[in-house]
């Protein structure tokens, strides 16, 4: 393997580390603005099923609180996506399409130089 191999995967997996921190910091994000909104809005709802549960106060807590239940189903459907696609990553490797994309964006970003945002990110 020569240097600028050896060089480029390192810089595509630095690539890939932020595109793993900017998914999860997306999820963070997503879980303090509309999360909290969510759990906000349902935390009467909440109480009632605290105090009685059954499927009937969860059912219409979440019928009759269209935006908070879209809200709180954004975040899991989110949070669930991110998780299967790092475990897919983490269990059999970046797929070959993908390692493609990566390597294609960083020979951008190293074709834009100092301009690109990411320039200072994927160089040491």
């Amino acid at each position: 393997m020569t240097k600028f191999n050896s060089d480029l995967e390192h810089k595509v997996a630095r690539l890939h580390r932020l595109t793993v921190y900017g998914r999860w910091l997306f999820v963070l994000v997503s879980w303090l603005t509309l999360g909290s909104y969510a759990f906000w809005s349902l935390k009467e709802e909440i109480a009632l099923v605290f105090d009685y549960f059954t499927w009937a106060a969860v059912y219409y807590g979440f019928h009759f609180n269209f935006l908070p239940t879209l809200c709180l189903a954004f975040c899991v459907g989110v949070t669930i996506s991110v998780l299967v696609w790092q475990s897919r990553n983490i269990i059999w490797g970046l797929p070959a399409d993908e390692q493609r994309q990566l390597k294609k964006q960083v020979k951008k970003i190293q074709a834009r130089g100092k301009k690109h945002p990411l320039w200072r990110w994927i160089n040491d």
